[in-house]
């Protein structure tokens, strides 16, 4: 049998799942990965993609259905770029993840052995999301609010229910859709010029689960406050959970729910969100945890690996709204947080204020250019958090963290590759990995969250 081509339909046994969620299938040594496949499945597939070494194949029929394999909730399933894995059994998504983990750090980190721990199951596979972002498209019907169909960046589809959200957020959703459809806003669309024309491009929602507060967020191409501003009122009126709703502008090319400047509509600028027995003022293009409720038990596990006495001085890489910072301040001596968007370092300072806490110092700036001024300046830390983005260390930060020289490092991993790169790299240079814990974060969805402890010898 020759290589397969592109339309060939094929008979494929689904025997494991690829980062990032395709199931993966032989057929006569050739490589196939199948969106939706799960291991045990027996699919047909027509090839979409065929290169030398691996195609890419879509469903035509499952054949044999994996034991696994269970019913998808939600009705956008397959056609929504989301939730990759809710047809899958819960303990199975598990066990994948924590698979993934494991061969990450053995086979691309060349780890010597250490203790994988099992997987922290999250206790809400559903409605776990404190903050969703939908794109605004246009329509015969008046403006769209969703997300982009699967592997399409140019189809938006439709949401009337996110099961990822709250009830509240699927109501101010709702509420948002109607409100901006019956002003008549137009809707942000490119044009060949690249100047675009329209107003609407995206609608984030945030809500505090501990207080309460929801936010809206519309990212809009012009800082057109008074035809905005009606949509604010009614959210207000028609959700009294709306705590905030704010304006961003976007004017850039750049498809991105992020504002190069902000106007408050209506509420406040910030909603509050409690973790433990902190309280964190959240503005809109800040980072915090999308799954508090999770993020609880990690920042207990990575307090649990600092192993503190109150005597330390522990430096927060990569330190967002100060979450971890502040959750740990009160047992330290002093902490250090460094984060680079500047907005984040104000929410982390406000929060600090707040929350009374006068044992933190967070500086704004790349990690790779504030840490080694630090080590420069004389700082020393016997503990180092880091949670860094999923493209992992600059190399230099990686080589300014080797020269602090840290007794302890805990590191917060959104992916398993980067944590086995760059725990391989501190192995070398005289640290040992003590244990890894997943962590599922984010279920229905291949994304893994996982804490390292290292030590130094």
């Amino acid at each position: 049998m020759g290589r397969p081509r592109r339309g060939d339909a094929l008979s494929v046994s689904i025997d494991d799942l690829a980062f990032g969620g395709e199931g993966v299938g032989r057929v006569n040594g050739y490589v196939v990965f199948v969106r939706g496949g799960i291991p045990g499945d027996r699919v047909r597939v027509r090839l979409t993609e065929a290169r030398a070494r691996y195609g890419r194949g879509v469903i035509e029929l499952v054949e044999t259905p994996s034991p696994q394999r269970v019913e998808a909730p939600c009705p956008y399933f397959g056609r929504c770029g989301g939730c990759r894995l809710q047809h899958v059994a819960y303990p199975a998504q598990l066990a994948f993840k924590e698979k993934q983990v494991r061969d990450c750090l053995e086979r691309i980190g060349g780890l010597p052995p250490f203790e994988l721990r099992p997987i922290l199951p999250a206790p809400d596979v559903l409605g776990y999301r404190n903050k969703m972002e939908f794109t605004v498209a246009p329509s015969d019907a008046g403006p769209v609010l969703g997300m982009h169909e699967a592997d399409r960046y140019d189809v938006v589809l439709e949401i009337d229910r996110c099961l990822l959200q709250s009830e509240t957020m699927n109501t101010l959703l709702a509420e948002t859709r109607d409100a901006v459809r019956a002003r008549g806003l137009s809707v942000y669309e490119p044009t060949p010029d690249g100047e675009g024309r329209g107003l609407l491009r995206f609608v984030a929602l945030r809500e505090g689960r501990r207080t309460g507060q929801a936010m809206v967020n519309l990212v809009t191409s012009a800082p057109d406050v008074a035809a905005v501003a009606p949509v604010a009122e009614q959210l207000r009126a028609r959700v009294p959970a709306t705590a905030s709703v704010l304006m961003n502008v976007n004017a850039t090319k750049s498809s991105v729910a992020v504002g190069t400047e902000e106007h408050l509509l209506a509420g406040r600028d910030t909603i509050t969100e409690r973790l433990g027995d902190v309280d964190f003022q959240i503005s809109a293009n800040s980072f915090f945890q999308t799954n508090p409720v999770q993020a609880e038990r990690l920042f207990a596990l990575v307090e649990e690996a600092c192993v503190l006495t109150g005597a330390e001085t522990l430096i927060d890489l990569y330190s967002g709204t100060g979450a971890i910072s502040l959750l740990l301040a009160r047992k330290s001596r002093h902490v250090f947080g460094i984060e680079l968007a500047e907005a984040a370092v104000a929410d982390a300072r406000r929060n600090a204020q707040a929350n009374g806490i006068e044992n933190c110092t967070f500086l704004a700036g790349e990690v790779r250019h504030v840490l080694p001024e630090l080590v420069q300046q004389g700082v020393r830390a016997d503990v180092v958090v880091a949670d860094p983005p999923r493209a992992g260390f600059h190399p230099k930060a990686l080589s300014a963290l080797v020269t602090l020289a840290p007794a302890r490092i805990v590191y917060v991993s959104c992916n398993p590759a980067t944590l086995a790169r760059d725990v391989s790299e501190l192995v070398r240079q005289g640290y040992a990995l003590e244990w890894v814990q997943p962590v599922d974060m984010f279920p229905q969805t291949p994304h893994i969250e996982a804490v390292a402890r290292l030590r130094r010898t």
